[in-house]
Parts: structure tokens; C-alpha cells; sequence
């Protein structure tokens, strides 16, 4: 539907930081007659939470600041300003809007709750002449293009995932073409802020790292063309997805789709077109078949709202749950008794990355053997996670403390994980140095 032409149109990013599939900066630009953007690190997001964690550390801070340094050049080689602000939302978007009058606002629509709270401070502003333009962005299957209402959401991922490949379309890619020169005129002097403005030291990529990539639309991109049509370690995706040393053992996506640097449907479209090109298999399909894990994660969210957060979850699970500092912080520095464990923690404190596969065994550990409360776990990694995204990080949380989605109450066997995905404890010698197996 054709919206109303604005004058002066204001962009809002958050977790949608790029150019290409943003149907909110295509909306924009094809509706006003003047785009400007801002995007505000929030002081909130480096605040220390309720259990004493930083929402955000060094190591997605500093991807953060690549991302938006990427984002702010391609937004100027569109003639559109990206302002930078170290400021509350609120405070910044009000001056903003005080300067140039801006008459429609478009987003990304969030609904977690954080989130949505910072949306309603920055409109509490406006009168009913204000428009704003809020699209659903992140998803690979658009929440309008389900057949079914979404308090219907199917318990069950695989009942998820059977219905909408078969019943739902994945829309095609919002194209930015021929566009440019949208308000070169407007001077914009404001600057991404250093590591140090948002309160950390300065550090270099830890040279075991398993993500020594940088932020931004353009990496994304890069990477995404490297490991698919120039070294073709996609069509081998599925064999190497559980491994623990190196940047190619899996897609490496993860931290791009979580501040919007790259969408689901650009990695779709890709694929297929990988499959049109070279071939198709097993490891193309499971690659779609993790976007659609995403996708689900979301729609649980969208579902239950603040229940994710919970302590007794989706299923009302009435455990006992524990809060031993000791046993907190031995999990946290790698001093457990169990050395796979040590060594992903480890590598999560010293890289703010860890394997899907380390990632579900520590977190079993925590909740089901040490029965230590899963939030306390979920806000560490929210804390430590290049690639930090609320729904995946408190979906998977949930799922693998038996209080989920899932109805089994299943635990990780830690030992056996070990044996089995690194059988010769060279993952846990390359982090843990001098302790022998």
C-alpha cells in the first residue's frame, strides 16, 4: 500500500543496521522527500542488570562500533546522514526531531520488553500527527504470511517448521537501487563513539578466537560470499556444524543476523542461488533449516511475551533453583569439575564467542547439574555474546532447562559431548594449556 509522502522523514536503526533487505529505509526513501538517520548506543544497553552483569561487554561493544562505522558510510553513499549518538534514544531523537521537524518515523518493530519501553519514551513525545512506520524486518517467514494466528504457535519446532515450509512464502529481497542523493545538503558532524566512550579498555582479537571477523553490512556480506561460493564450505555445513576450533567448523552468521547487518532472507536467497549454481543437499537445506530454528525463537517470544524471562518459563515449572555465588563464579572463570565445560567457558570469557555445541553443554551443566537459576546463565551470556540475540539467547536457555518448548526434560551428559565432539581434547588443551586428559 502506498503510503503518505512525508517532507522529512526520520530512519530509527536498532537491530536492523544495513542497507540491503531494510524495509523500513526502502519505506523511507520512497516516501518522503527527505530521509535523515540516527542510531543511539544507549546507555542502558552498558549498564550493569539485576545479577551483576553488563548487558553488553567489550566484545560486542566493539563489533557494535564496526557495525554502525560500516553503516554510517553506506547510509552517505545514499546522501543519507546517519546521526550518532552515546545517548538514551528518548533524549537524542527529541533534539533531532526539535531540528529538522521530521513528520513520519520509520522502525524496525521489537516487542520484548526492554526494548518495546525505549520505543514508548521515544513517542511519548509526539501528537497523533506524527506517523510512524513500524515493519517486522527480521524474519525469514514475515508473521503477516503465517496461516495461522500466532497464539496458535505450535509447541513443537518440528511442527513449526513442517507447516511453514509447506504452507508459508519467504518474501522477496527489499532492493535499494538507482537511489542516492536522497539530502546531501544536510551537514551531519556527530561521530561513532570509541570503545572508551562506552566505558572499556581497548583490546585485539584474542588469536585463538573462532570469530576474528569484523562488524558490519560489508563483512557480512564478504563472509557470506567466501564461505559459500568462493571456498563452497556451505555444502559441507551439516558435517562440520558441531566442530570447536577455527572460523570455518560453522556459518559464522549468527553475529550479523543478531544486530541486523545481514537478514535471514539475504542467507536464503543466497543458498538457493548456491544451489542453482553448484549443487544442492543436505548442508544447503540444514543451513535454512537453522534459520528457521531463528525464526521460531521469535515467534515464541511474540507468543508469550515477558514469560521467556521467567523463572518457571513457558511449561510454569515449579523447580528448585539454586543462587550459590561459589558455584556461579567457578562456572563462569572455567574452574568446574567438568574440563569440556572449562574450556567453552573459557573461550566465551576470552573471545565472547562459543560453538552452538559448547553453548548447549554449559548451559545443561549449569541449570540441570549444578541446578543453578537459568537466568543468572541467560544474562552472563547476554553479557558475553558477540552475537547476542534476546530470542535465540532466552528460547535456547528455556529449552535446555526443562522449561521450554520442549516437554522433555532432558540433560546434557558432559563427558560423553566430550568423547564424542572432541575426542582427542584438542579443543579443551587449546584453552585450557596445562591441564592434561
Amino acid at each position: 500500500m502506498q503510503q503518505k509522502q512525508s517532507k522529512t522523514s526520520l530512519v530509527w536503526f536498532r537491530n536492523d543496521l544495513r542497507i540491503n533487505d531494510n524495509s523500513s529505509l526502502l519505506n523511507a526513501i520512497r516516501n518522503s522527500e527527505t530521509v535523515i538517520a540516527v542510531y543511539c548506543f544507549d546507555p542502558r544497553h552498558f549498564e550493569k542488570d539485576k545479577f551483576g552483569f553488563k548487558k553488553a561487554q567489550k566484545f560486542r561493544a566493539k563489533f557494535l562500533i564496526e557495525t554502525i562505522s560500516d553503516l554510517k558510510l553506506q547510509l552517505s553513499n545514499l546522501g543519507i546522514p546517519l546521526y550518532v549518538f552515546n545517548d538514551y534514544p528518548e533524549n537524542c531523537i527529541a533534539n533531532l526531531e526539535a531540528q529538522y521537524k521530521f513528520d513520519a518515523l520509520y522502525l524496525q518493530k521489537e516487542w520484548t520488553e526492554e526494548e518495546y519501553n525505549v520505543y514508548k519514551l521515544v513517542t511519548a513525545i509526539w501528537d497523533d500527527t506524527f506517523t510512524v512506520h513500524q515493519d517486522y524486518n527480521q524474519f525469514l517467514y514475515h508473521p503477516e504470511d503465517l496461516k495461522f494466528d500466532i497464539k496458535n504457535l505450535p509447541n513443537v519446532f518440528t511442527d513449526f517448521r513442517k507447516h511453514v515450509e509447506k504452507q508459508s512464502i519467504i518474501r522477496t529481497i527489499n532492493e535499494i537501487t538507482n537511489i542516492k542523493n536522497k539530502n546531501n545538503s544536510i551537514k551531519n558532524t556527530t561521530s561513532v563513539p570509541s570503545l572508551k566512550d562506552l566505558g572499556f579498555e581497548d583490546f585485539t582479537n584474542h588469536p585463538n578466537s573462532a570469530f576474528p571477523l569484523k562488524g558490519g553490512e560489508t563483512e557480512a556480506l564478504k563472509h557470506l560470499n567466501n564461505y559459500f561460493f568462493e571456498s563452497k564450505k556451505l555444502g559441507f555445513y551439516k558435517k562440520t556444524r558441531n566442530g570447536l576450533i577455527g572460523k570455518d567448523f560453522s556459518s559464522k552468521f549468527s553475529p550479523w543476523l543478531a544486530n541486523g547487518s545481514l537478514s535471514a532472507k539475504t542467507i536464503y536467497y543466497r543458498v538457493k542461488e548456491f544451489e542453482a549454481i553448484h549443487f544442492k543437499n543436505q548442508s544447503t537445506y540444514w543451513l535454512i533449516f537453522e534459520l528457521i530454528w531463528r525464526d521460531y525463537f521469535k515467534y515464541v517470544s511474540l507468543k508469550h511475551g515477558n514469560k521467556i524471562f521467567k523463572i518457571e518459563g513457558l511449561l510454569n515449572k515449579d523447580y528448585q533453583w539454586h543462587t550459590f555465588e561459589k558455584d556461579i563464579q567457578k562456572w563462569i572463570n572455567g574452574k568446574t569439575n567438568e574440563p569440556f565445560v572449562n574450556a567453552n567457558m573459557i573461550e566465551l570469557q576470552k573471545t565472547g564467542w562459543m560453538s552452538n555445541r559448547g553453548r548447549q553443554n554449559v548451559a545443561s551443566y549449569f541449570a540441570k547439574t549444578l541446578k543453578l537459576d537459568w537466568r543468572i546463565g541467560a544474562a552472563y551470556f547476554e553479557s558475553m555474546l558477540i552475537d547476542y540475540d534476546v530470542h535465540s539467547n532466552y528460547g535456547n536457555w528455556l529449552y535446555v532447562s526443562g522449561v521450554g518448548n520442549d516437554p522433555r526434560d532432558r540433560i546434557f551428559n558432559v563427558k560423553l559431548q566430550a568423547e564424542r565432539y572432541d575426542s582427542s581434547g584438542k579443543f579443551q588443551r587449546l584453552w585450557l594449556q596445562d591441564t592434561l586428559f
